[in-house]
């Protein structure tokens, strides 16, 4: 795919950047699809495509939790994790503050604001994931690996 045919987004200048080898793919966004659409319309498991989600322990304290498409985050299991009281996604006006993304376009590569990154422990067993490269409709797909060495990505188990 030549370099025109996809968006120059932060998340792709971000890769580039940390020398991240990636292969661009793009679909036709649905509002409110999630996982199920973007895998249908590329031809990739569910499983394999890991969603970037926005969430808070408090008013100040936004992190980023990356989950298996499939499955979702036991918000209990994650902030006993992370030793809080609470944790609950962030509002979409708060998810778009401190990412610089769209609510169904953000990506964990290149946000507004330095965010802790959280990552399901089974993402880091798949050879390829599919993640979402700071667009709506566009997903790259990359090794696992490079979450741990590009983001700092911590493991956790907090999948249901």
């Amino acid at each position: 795919m030549p370099n025109e045919s996809y968006p120059v987004t932060t998340a792709v200048r971000f890769l580039r950047e940390h020398g991240v080898a990636f292969i661009p793919m793009l679909y036709t966004y649905e509002p409110k699809g999630g996982t199920a659409v973007s895998a249908r319309e590329l031809g990739v498991e569910e499983h394999r495509i890991v969603k970037t989600l926005v969430m808070e322990s408090g008013p100040k304290e936004q992190f980023l939790v990356l989950m298996h498409g499939d499955r979702e985050v036991s918000t209990k299991q994650l902030a006993r994790y992370c030793g809080v009281k609470s944790v609950q996604p962030a509002s979409e006006q708060t998810a778009h503050r401190v990412t610089g993304y769209q609510v169904g376009g953000i990506s964990p590569f290149g946000t507004r604001q330095p965010l802790r990154v959280y990552a399901e422990k089974g993402i880091f067993a798949l050879p390829r994931i599919v993640i979402n490269g700071g667009k709506r409709g566009f997903l790259v797909e990359i090794d696992p690996a490079e979450l741990k060495r590009t983001v700092q990505a911590e493991e956790v188990e907090a999948a249901v």
